[in-house]
């Protein structure tokens, strides 16, 4: 029996509730493979540390058997699946990938400007607009501006 991706993250999540009521699936992978593995993606308020991870890892037990067990933070380039997730990232540059071309293209990059639960809007260089529907987005993530966030050039 192949378990379908909203099977596993209904699991995941119902661990979490259990175990860990502050953590939240962010995100996950499946890759095949002999033993597939499977990653998960966790945040938290006050951030992710390696305990955490492998924590929520050993509570996986039923999910071990059948898959090799990853967590990892999202990290600063964190993907955005849910309403929930492009909210919190409004005012971000964000790159959004579309299932089928949309006026031509598929990639898109700019600056989150609005978000419903219907489909986000993004201002593109040049100050062009584009809403794009959620329910056309195959994959999207904040893009981490180092120099905007304290970097320095050499």
């Amino acid at each position: 029996m192949t378990e379908s991706r909203e099977e596993i993250e209904r699991q995941v999540e119902s661990a979490l509730t259990l175990e860990f009521p502050t953590v939240e699936l962010v995100d996950l992978e499946i890759r095949g493979g002999g033993l597939p593995a499977l990653t998960l993606f966790i945040d938290r308020p006050g951030g992710v540390d390696l305990d955490l991870c492998a924590a929520v890892a050993q509570a996986l037990d039923e999910l071990r058997e059948r898959y090799t067990v990853e967590v990892s933070s999202p990290g600063l380039d964190r993907r955005l699946r849910k309403p929930t997730h492009f909210a919190a990232a409004l005012g971000s540059d964000v790159a959004v990938r579309t299932a089928a071309p949309r006026n031509g293209r598929s990639n898109w990059r700019g600056r989150l400007t609005a978000v419903d639960g219907e489909g986000i809007t993004l201002t593109l260089d040049k100050s062009e607009v584009v809403t794009i529907p959620l329910a056309t987005i195959a994959r999207a993530h904040v893009l981490y501006n180092f120099m905007a966030n304290g970097g320095q050039r050499e």
